[in-house]
């Protein structure tokens, strides 16, 4: 079992992804930031636990509109209470327990840079919490992302604390809070939270990136499958290999272009089905149509040519994307903050940290892109079961009695409906804003629902990649002996062979499609074919 430790300093996407994924990945804080957090507390304690101490945000005042009115030392334990039940406002669906375990690893991340200053036993709490298992339920909805994502995470906060209204998802269950603490055995049922603690767990967009983490990582995954896809499309359609020539893209030298390019040129190398010799070979559903001779095509459709010009500004902007989420992941983001003053001592000053506009743009652009990702596979896909589109495919990849079978015109036709559905959630939700709480949150990001919007985007394009995978595959299969001789591409050869080896070509006439479709989204999912692929070429993005 490893181990990640963490800092609030240099915590990856790949170790959140990771963690959020994989139970048998243990967390633990670094002993520095145990250090500077108990210093820091032992400074709060001796020194602003007195009600003639300075008015700090949240910290010794009411909050929102509230904000002026001082709450006693002696309320400051009730208060935390108070607090974290009247935020939980949050409705609908609860997020996945990825998510869950995703959110509270980067909270205990933010502490433990120590510019939050809750107890260094919240810390402890959180990632007993995530080592054991234990996944609060939060509802997806109520959060805008500004003050941070105040309703979601009130529901971590009372799982935290303990409360018996909580809920969690323990070892496959969903029950209450102190039943899953007592049976995990991670410390005392109820866990008091004092000065600063509950404000520290609720505030900051964390939830928002938490989705915005998972759904890039499986953005950046998903695009190397459909290079994947793209090449046994051009491989299927005997493509023209011109327009993916270097020199054509250095003329034009975007980065994501030159490498999409570069990546179709390594997977096909060796293919003589993208020659001129292959493509002079006309197929009998060409030649149902027309008895004219063939001719050199010039140049293929724009779904096929234009690959790079579209596939580059995706690896463009998930780069983009990645730099925010890099950032994002260790920084300090709720409200008021904690800094060591020169001379020793603490002060706390209010800022705006939790306002996720970073994040809600980033994840705008992310449908965007993916949603245009998706968008052009699905034109392909729309290509290989018309023959008149295809160069003579055999039509909708039927096998079987003409007629009597069908094929796969359905399953284009519920592709397209995902391209629309995807089309609709790239409405920006980050150019959206309704004053909240008294006007005092003027001005909100929507982050969350961002965030949970590109992850829908993310997840429909799936599907539309695999199902590509498996048609290319099921047209090659079907073209296999009109083509004796010719070879395909090193890279596209794994593929073929891993999307063979997981599920057979469909030439006994239709069978129960919806089975097709999840295998084909699971090669996306599971990452197959794309490992496949590179135990035989190496990485290839």
């Amino acid at each position: 079992m490893s181990t990640t430790t963490i800092n609030g300093f240099n915590l990856t996407a790949a170790q959140v992804v990771a963690v959020a994924r994989d139970r048998h990945i243990e967390v633990a804080l670094a002993a520095s930031s145990r250090a500077a957090l108990k210093e820091s507390r032992d400074y709060i304690e001796a020194t602003w636990m007195h009600d003639e101490a300075p008015m700090m945000y949240s910290f010794n005042t009411g909050v929102g509109m509230l904000k002026d009115t001082r709450v006693k030392v002696a309320d400051i334990v009730l208060f935390q209470t108070q607090l974290i039940k009247a935020h939980a406002a949050g409705m609908g669906e609860p997020f996945s327990e990825e998510v869950s375990r995703a959110t509270m690893l980067l909270r205990a991340n933010a502490f433990a840079s120590n510019y939050s200053a809750p107890r260094v036993e919240v810390v402890d709490r959180l990632l007993a919490f995530v080592n054991a298992g234990i996944h609060p339920i939060m509802p997806q909805k109520g959060s805008v992302g500004a003050s941070g994502d105040l309703a979601p995470l009130a529901y971590l906060a009372a799982a935290i604390a303990g409360f018996p209204e909580a809920e969690v998802m323990y070892d496959g269950r969903r029950m209450s809070a102190p039943e899953a603490i007592q049976l995990s055995g991670v410390g005392p049922v109820v866990f008091e939270l004092k000065a600063k603690d509950a404000s520290a767990l609720i505030n900051g967009c964390t939830v928002s990136l938490a989705v915005a983490l998972l759904a890039a990582a499986d953005a950046r995954n998903m695009l190397s499958d459909a290079c994947l896809s793209l090449g046994l499309t051009l491989e299927a359609m005997r493509a023209e290999m011109a327009a993916f020539d270097p020199r054509i893209h250095a003329a034009r030298p975007h980065a994501g272009q030159i490498k999409t390019a570069a990546i179709v040129r390594n997977l096909l190398e060796g293919s003589t089905r993208t020659t001129h010799a292959a493509r002079s070979v006309q197929f009998p559903e060409e030649l149902r149509r027309t008895d004219i001779p063939y001719t050199e095509r010039i140049q293929d459709v724009y779904s096929l040519r234009c690959a790079p010009q579209v596939y580059g500004p995706v690896f463009d902007a998930l780069d983009y994307i990645d730099t925010i989420l890099d950032k994002e992941t260790n920084s300090a983001t709720d409200n008021p903050l904690i800094f060591g003053k020169d001379g020793g001592g603490f002060e706390i000053i209010s800022g705006g940290n939790f306002h996720g506009q970073y994040l809600a743009q980033a994840m705008d652009l992310l449908a965007m892109a993916v949603a245009d990702l998706g968008s052009i596979v699905e034109r392909r896909v729309a290509r290989l079961i018309d023959p008149t589109l295809s160069w003579g495919l055999p039509r909708n990849l039927m096998s079987g009695v003409r007629g009597v079978n069908t094929g796969y015109p359905v399953v284009q036709c519920s592709l397209s409906s995902l391209v629309m559905e995807n089309r609709t959630l790239c409405m920006p939700g980050s150019v959206d804003s309704i004053p909240a709480k008294g006007n005092s949150e003027d001005h909100v990001s929507n982050s969350t629902w961002c965030a949970r919007k590109a992850a829908v985007v993310v997840s429909n394009t799936q599907y539309i990649v695999g199902v590509e995978m498996l048609l290319a595959a099921q047209a090659l299969t079907m073209t296999e002996s009109l083509l004796p001789g010719f070879v395909l591409g090193k890279g596209t050869q794994a593929a073929y062979d891993s999307v063979r080896g997981q599920i057979a070509a469909c030439l006994d006439g239709d069978r129960w499609l919806h089975a097709d479709i999840e295998m084909a989204r699971s090669f996306v999912v599971s990452g197959s074919v794309r490992k496949a692929v590179e135990a035989k070429i190496g990485s290839f993005v």
